[in-house]
């Protein structure tokens, strides 16, 4: 492509700096010639007594689909056709690798429209980072020959490029927008299949698709904007409708079309569990609690601050033969269904209550309700360590997921005098007649996540977080051998197993994928790709590579993590480098979309490095405990001495530009790192825990949290900890370019944690902004306000790391204040 420099008059006209540049077009991607005809005159001037012109029939609208054919067009006259009028697309991609100002120069044709990314351009137009496409529509009559000159035309010109390939980089609407799975669920003998989508328009709130379709021929059922879920044991679904008198619930059966009322006049709000019978239907009511004066209040507890703490939940039955109604569990505490027996005799209820004075301070107990007898007993008793629990095909043991400490730490593996993480899940066995519990996982370093106790072949299957993969296992109750099974994804999000037969849907993505859907044979342990949804969100799309990269500190432990290369990737070159990493209890897993999406920073330019230090749950107890009571204390010197490495390494990676980012834990992460080393050019802080005394007494969960990652230590018992640790007390030590995001709604870290760092760095006179996003809470989930908290983050990076200020600029302009 041809660069040249513009006269100055061509800079005026089109308001930019001086230093103008164009990059002529000469390439496109043609479609055409579509004819069009002068409408039948009737009359010689319309309603508005407008004569007709020519000129308007360009205006006809054009059906054309983005991946409709096209040819390649290389010429200075713009090709015509034999027809009186007809109208012809030229289409071009050009990207700007930062925040740049410019114009489409066309010149030579005289009826002609263009748009960028399907938007009007006329005129000065912001051409943020990331693949543009150019369309020029335009209008051509018989025997008229016009020149073509098109140009790009910018006050930056290195970060500009321009091609006639369709292929474009990876951009924030490709995160954004599109198709996702939200769910997966077989029917009771794997026929059928419920697949449910979230999906989200540009610019638009999400809605939710189910679709049931038959399995064997992927044969569309029926689908529907009303959630759709399995009656157990039949191959039949139901949906919820909520009328004026009540929820009704209708089955319809596959097989014959027919179509049941099951309930009606059930509790709105409540949520309902089909008895495998069909005789009982369990509904959980949620009953309010005592309500204060809403001007003047009292708080009972600390959670009281949360809405609808108050309020309980309480389980009644309803008849299906006689449409009774009727209360089932009775009392103050939470009650929360776990789980109904493959015979419907048999319901797994947990109560909770709260213990403030030691840790744990909530305790859960697991009971048994015998439907026929209505007799209860308690399985077990208020352990603050379990999560959850089902049945096993027989009824005869439960499976319970719990923290290592569960069952009086029974399946506990770390050091002496060590405390493990309560987020470090692990799965046990619970015989109902002798209480015996087994420990299934205690020396398996994966982390569970989702697990089902198989009815067809009476195996365990689950995932877990291994490492920053998420990945799939069967594990034999006889015998407690584990083994993985090998699936073509690196993150299993959901599964769902047919109960008679040996089918498994599964959902999963991979590093550099988003969503697809598999068919899953347990006996073969084989995957068969089912529904590709990646394939349209990444349609076109160029992503650069993604590799595994770890090193071994100076402990001598062996820390995971990979980083993102840009997509046009040159050796030669040097790149800025952003370090991801979240640092808490929980790795950085794989997942291809996020709120920090690394194939995005690396299309903007970035290499990108994402690590998983010490104290994540995934790489077995003892690596996972390091979390607890450390507040900071490895996890930094993980992240700094890997960012190193990873640079000594990599000599493509500009040490003077590197930035850092982080959120919640990550977000503390960030300020801490910055009290410890000025290895970084620019961070950035989302929700991060400034000080840990104050955490711990105004987050929701600050204090509940704190038995997580402080253990059995207190502000008043250890001051070391939770003061030497926090990055407010050592803000005098901060010398980093630090940007605080934050949602004002926050309810787990408070907009206090960012408000008191920001003030102290700017007392400091440190280089600091502090950006609020009105309304949200922990996650920026309001699509209009993601974007530009996304965008944010981009130009913060780009004025640190790129030295190229002109977008934070235009985002947040000077504000004239008192010195």
């Amino acid at each position: 492509m041809k660069k040249s420099y513009l006269f100055f008059l061509a800079c005026l006209f089109l308001g930019l700096d001086t230093n103008v540049y164009a990059i002529d077009v000469n390439t496109f991607r043609y479609q055409g010639p579509y004819a069009v005809y002068r409408p039948l005159m009737l009359d010689s001037i319309d309603i508005n007594a407008e004569k007709f012109s020519d000129e308007s029939l360009l205006k006809t609208s054009l059906m054309v689909q983005a991946n409709d054919e096209s040819k390649v067009y290389t010429g200075k006259q713009a090709p015509t056709s034999t027809d009186a009028y007809a109208l012809h697309l030229l289409k071009f991609n050009f990207r700007s690798r930062g925040y740049v100002k410019g114009q489409i120069s066309v010149t030579g044709l005289k009826s002609y429209e263009v748009t960028i990314d399907g938007q009007s351009a006329q005129g000065e137009q912001t051409f943020l980072p990331g693949t543009h496409l150019v369309t020029i529509k335009y209008m051509s009559r018989k025997g008229r020959r016009e020149a073509l000159k098109v140009s790009v035309k910018a006050d930056k010109e290195s970060l500009l490029s321009v091609d006639a390939d369709a292929e474009r980089s990876y951009s924030l609407g490709d995160v954004l927008d599109g198709k996702r799975f939200s769910g997966v669920s077989l029917s009771h003998d794997g026929r059928y299949q419920i697949t449910s989508y979230r999906i989200t328009e540009p610019e638009e709130e999400s809605y939710f698709v189910w679709r049931l379709t038959e399995v064997a021929t992927g044969k569309l059922i029926i689908e529907s904007l009303s959630t759709l879920k399995w009656v157990p044991g039949r191959n039949a679904y139901y949906v919820e409708e909520s009328l004026k008198d009540g929820v009704r619930l209708t089955m319809t059966d596959i097989e014959t079309g027919q179509q049941r009322v099951l309930a009606t006049r059930l509790p709105i709000g409540a949520s309902f569990m089909i008895s495998p019978t069909l005789k009982d239907i369990i509904v959980s009511n949620v009953q309010q609690g005592p309500a204060e004066h809403k001007d003047i209040y009292q708080i009972v507890e600390p959670d009281d601050r949360q809405p609808g703490w108050r309020d309980r939940k309480s389980l009644g039955t309803y008849k299906v033969e006689t449409g009774i109604l009727q209360p089932l569990t009775f009392g103050f505490h939470n009650v929360v269904v776990q789980d109904i027996s493959t015979d419907g005799r048999y319901l797994l209820i947990m109560t909770s209550r709260s213990r403030l004075t030691k840790r744990p301070t909530t305790l859960y107990s697991l009971i048994r309700i015998d439907l026929q007898e209505m007799k209860s007993e308690t399985l077990v008793a208020d352990d603050g360590f379990i999560a959850d629990a089902k049945f096993s095909p027989d009824g005869r043991s439960l499976v319970v997921k719990g923290s290592p400490e569960s069952f009086g730490g029974v399946g506990k593996n770390v050091p002496e005098g060590r405390i493990p993480s309560m987020y470090d899940y692990q799965l046990y066995t619970l015989d109902i007649a002798t209480r015996h519990v087994m420990p299934l996982t205690r020396s398996f370093n994966p982390s569970i996540a989702q697990y089902e106790w198989s009815r067809a072949d009476g195996q365990i299957y689950f995932s877990a977080l291994d490492k920053d993969y998420c990945r799939l296992f069967r594990l034999s109750p006889a015998d407690g051998k584990i083994v993985r099974i090998d699936v073509p994804e690196d993150m299993v999000t959901e599964f769902s197993l047919a109960n008679q037969s040996d089918r498994m849907a599964w959902c999963g993505m991979s590093a550099s994928n988003s969503d697809r859907l598999y068919l899953l044979n347990t006996k073969s342990g084989q995957s068969e790709l089912v529904e590709d949804l990646s394939r349209d969100i990444l349609k076109g799309v160029k992503l650069g590579k993604c590799e595994a990269w770890d090193f071994v500190n100076s402990r001598g432990d062996t820390i995971s993590g990979r980083f993102y290369l840009p997509a046009d990737f040159n050796p030669a070159k040097k790149y800025p480098l952003i370090v991801n990493y979240y640092g808490g209890c929980s790795p950085t897993s794989r997942n291809f979309e996020s709120r920090y999406p690394q194939h995005l920073y690396a299309a903007m330019g970035y290499v990108v490095y994402v690590i998983n230090p010490s104290g994540a749950a995934g790489f077995g107890q003892e690596f996972a405990s390091r979390h607890v009571a450390t507040a900071g204390q490895g996890v930094a010197e993980d992240i700094i001495e890997g960012t190193r490495k990873f640079c000594e390494v990599h000599p493509y990676i500009n040490t003077q530009k590197i930035g850092c980012i982080g959120a919640s834990y990550g977000g503390f992460m960030t300020q801490y790192l910055q009290t410890r080393t000025d290895l970084f050019a620019a961070a950035i802080s989302h929700a991060g825990i400034s000080d840990h005394t104050s955490y711990w007494g105004e987050g929701y969960w600050g204090y509940s949290y704190s038995e997580v990652s402080m253990g059995d230590r207190y502000p008043w018992s250890d001051r070391k900890l939770y003061v030497n640790q926090s990055p407010l007390f050592n803000a005098d030590k901060i010398h980093t370019p630090l940007l605080f995001l934050h949602g004002s709604a926050d309810h787990n870290v408070p907009l206090g944690e960012s408000i008191q760092m920001f003030n102290a760095l700017k007392l400091l006179g440190r280089p600091t902004a502090f950006v609020v996003v009105d309304g949200q809470d922990h996650h920026i989930l309001d699509y209009k306000k993601r974007v530009k908290w996304q965008n944010t983050i981009f130009a913060w990076f780009a004025k640190y790391l790129q030295d190229d200020s002109a977008w934070w600029d235009s985002l947040y302009p000077k504000v004239a204040i008192d010195e």
